[in-house]
């Protein structure tokens, strides 16, 4: 995040959000109350915690996806459901039914894969990534799955060996 340090400091700090498993949110959301905020993308920026392998990617999203849910059972089977109908249900209807649904279903399928072309382009990653959208879909929901499994055993937010978040704390 890129905050202008008058703005950080009227906020509260790094001190406000100390205890926060999701920092980033934390802070648009502190930030939020002293007025709008803006979500930009940068040629110019440097990450410097890359995620190279899948391994990382699944810790990541396992540590925070369901603390980022408020914990809420409703907002978990919210967010499954929206990917389902519009990343699943599309690749079956082109695969297993026939008529006007599976023209829809292929039609539907090919505008999220154009619709993704421009994110491939900025990150110069092939075109080709666009067809498998809805597989790649499909895993970042087992993976926000496994958060609320592991925040419901009371392993969730699962960070340098530490748990940080439970299921029955607010984030």
């Amino acid at each position: 995040m890129l905050v202008r340090r008058d703005a950080l400091q009227a906020a509260g700090g790094i001190e406000a959000i100390r205890g926060s498993l999701i920092d980033d949110c934390a802070m648009a959301r502190l930030l939020k109350k002293q007025g709008p905020i803006r979500l930009s993308l940068s040629e110019g920026v440097i990450g410097i915690r890359p995620y190279s392998t899948m391994g990382e990617i699944r810790r990541m999203v396992v540590r925070s996806a369901y603390a980022q849910l408020r914990f809420s059972p409703l907002l978990l089977a919210v967010a499954l459901a929206g990917p389902t109908f519009v990343f699943a249900v599309p690749v079956l209807a082109a695969f297993f039914v026939h008529g006007a649904a599976q023209i829809f279903g292929l039609l539907a399928w090919v505008i999220t894969a154009v619709a993704f072309q421009p994110t491939l382009r900025f990150y110069g990653l092939l075109p080709l990534w666009g067809p498998i959208l809805p597989a790649i879909a499909l895993v970042y929901m087992a993976f926000t799955l496994e958060s609320a499994y592991q925040s419901m055993r009371g392993r969730g937010g699962l960070w340098k060996g530490r748990v940080q978040a439970r299921a029955t704390e607010a984030p």
